[in-house]
């Protein structure tokens, strides 16, 4: 909430620092324009196509604002990273430091699991099942093997529990005080050269039937002798929690005889080959929704015509709801890394391609003898005071971290290039989190902020 409402701060001041500069400039540069140097400076490009849309809906014959956009998008760019320098300096950032806070901070303890081998010595659980141990804590925890009198096996929930039993337990990272205070002591066992031979192996999600499925319901431990201790999502390990969701993509880590494993292997698909099939249906049923929601008038009191998120804001509000919640529909929503870029890029080339040819006409006498130059100033002043006013709030009196604040400016600005500049400087993902974190809504906001300045004020 902190990262988004600064975020809206960004976007706000950019709206308004746009506005004062056409008042003060007397109206030199008309709105429309204006509105196309905005969206420049911020580098927002579905902006710019919604605003085109609302200026079709008011039938605008003036100048294209995609040369407004043009002129400013380069020192745009120039403009969010040259801020982001200058508050390293002001505020004397050293990189070490603000990697082990980031660090610090960032070790998620509820969902983060933690391995540990457990010797039983607590007299009150004696001849207790496992489930009955559970039921005692109120702490979920996953015991994988159980080494009792020198004999390692695959426990159960009806396993009793004896002095000296070595259990390996994998849980959520805070409760793993509670569960070693509660049991007895934690110890080490190399696990590889007990007599019973055991494997862990990561398995891939591939078949679409298990898509949606919560990893309680799917009984591997009854049926196939197995346990299931984390699962990994995205590169994020993930406590095996019987009521977590599992997705098509996800990796699980299965324990249990080399048998056990291969069988739920080909339960769970576990092939790559599957996963390089693009999901088409969930795509196009995206598009096709986004298309529909972005095409839906949104009136707003005061303004005449109505404000509609357009072929930028709908797919995008479509595609984050069936992120969300698609797999309660079972859609499948996982795409390869490179389609997925491959996808963006082709999306933005087009788009891109489409406006230049339609701007590029007049471009090089706007900037050679007309305003072009004064585009350019305009929309530096756009990009860089709002930056300024807000990073120093950030840094200065909210102490936010200095590679967060490095993400939230370049996802406040939907940029790229601003975040791959963030991401080499600093070897957390500290950056790409800010990013993710206000690019949605900032993508919204500055989607609807073009329409209703052109709608209120022409």
């Amino acid at each position: 909430m902190r990262l988004n409402m600064l975020a809206v701060g960004i976007v706000s001041l950019n709206i308004v620092v746009a506005l004062s500069l056409y008042f003060i400039l007397g109206g030199r540069i008309e709105l429309p324009m204006m509105v196309g140097i905005l969206y420049g400076a911020v580098t927002n490009t579905p902006g710019l196509g919604a605003a085109q849309e609302a200026l079709n809906q008011l039938n605008y014959e003036g100048p294209q604002i995609a040369l407004g956009y043009a002129c400013a998008y380069p020192l745009g760019v120039v403009g969010m990273i040259g801020a982001i320098i200058l508050l390293r300096y002001i505020f004397k950032v050293n990189f070490r430091e603000e990697e082990n806070e980031w660090n610090k901070s960032a070790e998620d303890a509820h969902h983060k699991p933690r391995l540990m081998h457990v010797e039983v010595h607590n007299e009150a659980i004696f001849g207790k099942t496992l489930n009955t141990v559970r039921k005692f804590l109120g702490r979920s925890f996953v015991c994988s093997r159980i080494r009792k009198n020198g004999h390692v096996s695959i426990p159960n929930t009806e396993t009793l529990l004896e002095e000296g039993d070595q259990l390996f337990i994998v849980c959520q990272e805070d409760d793993a005080d509670a569960i070693v205070a509660f049991i007895g002591r934690e110890i080490f066992v190399d696990w590889e050269k007990q007599d019973t031979p055991m494997v862990s192996r990561r398995i891939l999600i591939t078949k679409t039937e298990i898509n949606s499925k919560r990893l309680g319901s799917l009984k591997f431990r009854s049926m196939y002798d197995v346990n299931i201790t984390r699962v990994n999502r995205s590169g994020v390990d993930l406590f095996a929690n019987p009521n977590l969701v599992l997705q098509v993509g996800d990796r699980v880590m299965v324990v249990g005889s080399q048998d056990a494993v291969e069988r739920v292997a080909n339960v769970l698909g576990n092939s790559l080959k599957r996963l390089n099939k693009p999901n088409i249906i969930t795509l196009f049923v995206g598009i096709f929704l986004g298309i529909l929601v972005g095409s839906l008038p949104l009136a707003f009191p005061g303004i005449p015509t109505p404000v509609k998120l357009g072929l930028a804001g709908g797919p995008l509000v479509v595609a984050l709801l069936i992120g969300r919640f698609g797999y309660k529909l079972h859609l499948v929503t996982y795409t390869t890394q490179s389609a997925n870029l491959m996808l963006r890029e082709i999306g933005i080339v087009l788009f891109l391609a489409s406006v230049g040819i339609e701007a590029g006409a007049n471009f090089v006498n706007t900037v050679v003898d007309g305003d072009g130059l004064l585009y350019v100033g305009v929309g530096f002043l756009i990009t860089t005071i709002p930056l300024l006013i807000i990073g120093c709030i950030a840094r200065g009196y909210m102490k936010l971290n200095y590679f967060t604040l490095m993400g939230l400016i370049a996802g406040s600005n939907t940029d790229p290039p601003a975040l791959a500049y963030s991401n080499q400087v600093t070897g957390s993902d500290a950056p790409a989190v800010g990013y993710s974190t206000v690019y949605p809504l900032c993508m919204f906001l500055r989607i609807l902020a073009g329409q209703m300045i052109l709608l209120i004020m022409m």
